[in-house]
């Protein structure tokens, strides 16, 4: 994390309005950075003063009317009846697609902000000291680590002969939970594949896109989504996500 990014992020610090990924990003950043430290120092100072200060000022009612008047006026929710009655006239048609359209809008939203959570938990894995809290090449080592720890342990999978070896794994923290990131590296390369639990048993396609120079290769399946993050080129990355789901399906036929 650069001072200019820290930066900004310091005020969401102090007022309590990060991830706990991206809390603890900021605070490494600043114990290390006697600029950030000084900045953040008189960020609390200022925000200190000013609760200790009398400060206040209401405003007068005419002013709350005139802001309410401006406001559109709420409508009432549709009845179901309206809805059916929409149907059979077919003005229903228009707004199942504008709802569809916002559902994409929302759903591709929030697949962008958990990319680049995934991402900066792979930028912070790289830090000395953050990549690995069991490290192990036995799969049967790794995976038992999980269990206790999250709701639902992710699957571990020994792929050194398909040339990505397993090296550990961690806990780490996307989309404000604590999610199993497990651990591999191809040559000196590493590729951190985030596991979690969804409610959706749907198999997603896996799907490979890049950000900030980091290839993803995401996809769903049984309940549980993957993210593979890594600075290997995407065809590589993707060779991987698929001896992955290959040695899955080969362990539930098995």
């Amino acid at each position: 994390m650069t001072c200019e990014e820290a930066e900004v992020l310091i005020h969401a610090l102090i007022d309590g309005e990060l991830d706990a990924g991206h809390a603890r990003e900021v605070e490494a950043h600043v114990e290390g950075c006697a600029h950030c430290a000084a900045l953040m120092k008189e960020y609390q100072e200022i925000r200190q003063a000013i609760a200790e200060s009398d400060v206040r000022y209401k405003a007068p009612l005419e002013l709350r009317r005139k802001i309410e008047k401006a406001l559109p006026q709420p409508q009432a929710a549709p009845t179901r009846r309206s809805v059916l009655r929409g149907f059979a006239m077919g003005s229903a048609v228009s707004a199942i697609a504008a709802t569809g359209l916002i559902a994409i809008v929302l759903r591709n939203d929030d697949e962008q902000r958990i990319e680049n959570e995934v991402v900066s938990a792979h930028l912070r894995s790289l830090q000395a000291g953050h990549l690995i809290d069991v490290v192990s090449t036995d799969q049967h080592t790794v995976k038992p680590w999980f269990n206790g720890k999250l709701d639902v342990s992710p699957p571990v999978i020994d792929l050194t002969a398909q040339g990505f070896t397993l090296i550990g794994g961690r806990l780490d923290y996307v989309n404000a939970r604590e999610i199993g990131a497990v651990v591999y590296k191809r040559r000196q390369h590493v590729i951190n594949l985030f596991v979690a639990q969804t409610a959706s048993t749907e198999r997603k396609a896996a799907q490979t896109s890049t950000l900030q120079g980091f290839n993803i290769r995401r996809w769903s399946d049984r309940g549980l989504n993957y993210w593979a993050v890594s600075d290997l080129g995407a065809d590589e990355l993707s060779e991987f996500g698929d001896r992955f789901e290959s040695a899955m399906r080969a362990n539930k036929e098995g």
